[in-house]
């Protein structure tokens, strides 16, 4: 299992003062949708040109263009790009080929999918590399929480290719360890801590622990 930092509410200046505490410990860096939103691409490839070693995914969440946006997150330096699920086979199609013709990985995002054993098997013989279970923020106001859909999808296609969001705390962790998903993706949890480097090295000690 890996670990994932979610960096959501944050500029280029922010995203690099906490890759600097923690590029060494932690799996994989998502500079978050609201940051690509602010910022365009930047943070992505400042990160990669400070820390090339470092494994970063860009929240891109495409939806339609899937070539170019794609192949801008790549040249950016992105390791791992998003695709919504709901999008378009054909654009789906277009993001992994673009992103392997790069040597990158696609994650599709399950948000909004109903029937995520049948779409997740569709997405993997598209070329999806990983399935993202996500509970939005939104959904998580009214008490929602990824664990029933990771309990579903984990017995139904590999658990190494799932990743899993939505509101996972260090207290709570341990509830999703239990079904070993390849990523577990925290935001909040580890952004807000008071020590961000501590808390990193924390949730990634219950990974060794749950095992």
């Amino acid at each position: 299992m890996k670990l994932q930092i979610a960096v959501d509410i944050a500029d280029t200046k922010e995203v690099m003062q906490i890759a600097s505490e923690i590029h060494d410990v932690i799996d994989i860096f998502e500079v978050g949708t609201p940051v690509i939103m602010k910022e365009g691409l930047s943070p992505v490839k400042a990160l990669k040109e400070k820390y090339p070693d470092l494994c970063v995914l860009a929240d891109t969440k495409i939806m339609d263009g899937g070539s170019i946006e794609c192949g801008d997150a790549c040249e950016a330096g992105a390791d791992i790009v998003t695709v919504l699920a709901v999008s378009d086979n054909a654009t789906i199609r277009e993001v992994c080929e673009t992103a392997h013709k790069y040597h990158r990985k696609v994650m599709a995002d399950l948000i909004c999918i109903e029937d995520i054993e049948t779409r997740a098997k569709k997405l993997l013989k598209i070329g999806v590399d990983l399935i993202g279970i996500h509970t939005g923020v939104d959904m998580q106001k009214e008490g929602r929480s990824p664990l029933k859909e990771l309990s579903l999808l984990s017995s139904k296609i590999e658990s190494s290719l799932i990743t899993v969001a939505g509101g996972i705390k260090i207290n709570t962790v341990d509830e999703y360890i239990a079904f070993h998903p390849g990523v577990v993706i925290a935001g909040g949890a580890l952004c807000n801590a008071e020590n961000i480097r501590q808390a990193v090295l924390e949730m990634k000690g219950r990974f060794n622990h749950g095992n």
